[in-house]
């Protein structure tokens, strides 16, 4: 990304509606598959950004990140949390290290040229009867500015990501849409942008009312998760497990 973008995550990722509403969304996926009576839970988060999601899992059990960017690794040791640099596609890890795997918004990016490589990669470090949970941006037809701001390559279906897991050798165990209750305000939005010709990422707070609102949807959305999956939504979200 951008050194701009990734300093606008650094000051949006705590507090911020979609990046505090999708982290609900994900714990609350990722929560029933995670046996918390292992007395030492080890975490990877691969593309771990500026790493605000680390601090969450760290809560969970001993998590550490991986990033390919010196500026996300900067940002990262700002925070105090650990970070080392590396690429999916040759994780620095050896294999069946961790208990559990997140990769949140990082298999669509452009410099991932190969994202099955990348999930089989995943899989490695991965111990047998570990979880994966993996979150891409979902559907062709959301494609807007902020994919370009952010340098995406790829915006995935449900069924597209479910393949991609399931070929590398992992059982999916859940695959669902998310930010769904928002889904016609920004496929509105992109038809709007793509109209006006607008160029920027989303990433940023809005007025506090709609801050508010948008991030109530959000969990309200991480609780219906844990019952059934969403039809559609502006991101897919799957947990997988490595055969033991």
């Amino acid at each position: 990304m951008n050194t701009e973008e990734y300093a606008r995550m650094f000051e949006a990722e705590e507090r911020q509606w979609w990046y505090a509403g999708m982290r609900a969304v994900s714990f609350s996926l990722l929560g029933p598959h995670i046996d918390r009576s292992r007395g030492d839970i080890r975490i990877l988060d691969a593309g771990s950004g500026t790493g605000n999601n680390l601090v969450h899992l760290g809560r969970i059990g001993r998590a550490v990140g991986v990033d390919l960017s010196p500026e996300a690794v900067r940002f990262s040791k700002d925070r105090g949390v650990a970070v080392v640099r590396g690429t999916l596609a040759s994780l620095p890890f050896r294999p069946s290290t961790f208990d559990c795997v997140t990769s949140f918004d990082v298999l669509y990016h452009r410099w991932v040229a190969d994202d099955r490589a990348a999930v089989l990669e995943l899989g490695r470090v991965l111990r047998p009867g570990g979880v994966l949970l993996v979150r891409v941006p979902a559907l062709r037809v959301l494609w807007g500015a902020h994919d370009e701001a952010v340098h995406s390559r790829h915006r995935y279906s449900r069924s597209e990501v479910r393949a991609l897991l399931a070929g590398a050798g992992l059982d999916v165990l859940r695959a669902t849409y998310c930010n769904s209750f928002l889904f016609p305000l920004l496929l509105a939005r992109r038809v709007l942008d793509r109209l006006l010709g607008r160029h920027g990422s989303d990433v940023g707070f809005l007025p506090a009312p709609f801050e508010w609102l948008f991030l109530r949807l959000l969990l309200a959305e991480a609780r219906l998760v844990r019952f059934g999956s969403l039809p559609i939504g502006a991101s897919v979200m799957a947990v997988a497990r490595k055969p033991r």
